[in-house]
């Protein structure tokens, strides 16, 4: 697979779970604890899994705009995506994550949000990343 990138950020992070990520041009600069679920102290800090699920929800949403500008639809300016993340054991051993996305898109008739979903699937960076790798699923709100 080729990729024709037009940009490129890193992080760097230190300590893991419990310790600070921060990008190389500071614009995130958090500090990282394990939710209780996962065997932590649940601290302040966030954890990589929030911070995935906000990446794909808004990433996801940028797809829905290319998608409606395919398709000819309005996206309309209050969509959300609202992205849930899970972690834990595979069958399979190791740790493996899931992903549902809840896509709100207020006064599209359901056959059209339906379809805009499915393109923005096919578009998003994040799905392609994912497809075939987690279990992800769609619903609309």
């Amino acid at each position: 697979m080729s990729v024709d990138v037009k940009y490129r950020t890193s992080a760097t992070a230190t300590g893991g779970r419990e310790g600070h990520a921060r990008s190389a041009d500071g614009a995130l600069d958090v500090a990282l604890s394990t939710p209780r679920e996962l065997g932590g102290a649940g601290g302040k800090g966030t954890n990589p899994e929030q911070m995935f699920a906000a990446g794909y929800s808004a990433c996801f949403i940028g797809a829905l705009k290319v998608a409606g500008q395919q398709l000819k639809v309005k996206v309309p300016d209050d969509t959300t995506v609202a992205a849930s993340i899970g972690i834990g054991p595979r069958t399979a051993g190791g740790f493996g994550l899931t992903a549902e996305l809840t896509v709100d898109l207020p006064g599209l008739d359901p056959d059209t949000a339906q379809r805009l979903v499915a393109t923005a699937h096919e578009i998003c960076p994040y799905s392609n990343a994912t497809r075939g790798n987690i279990d992800v699923g769609l619903a609309l709100a």
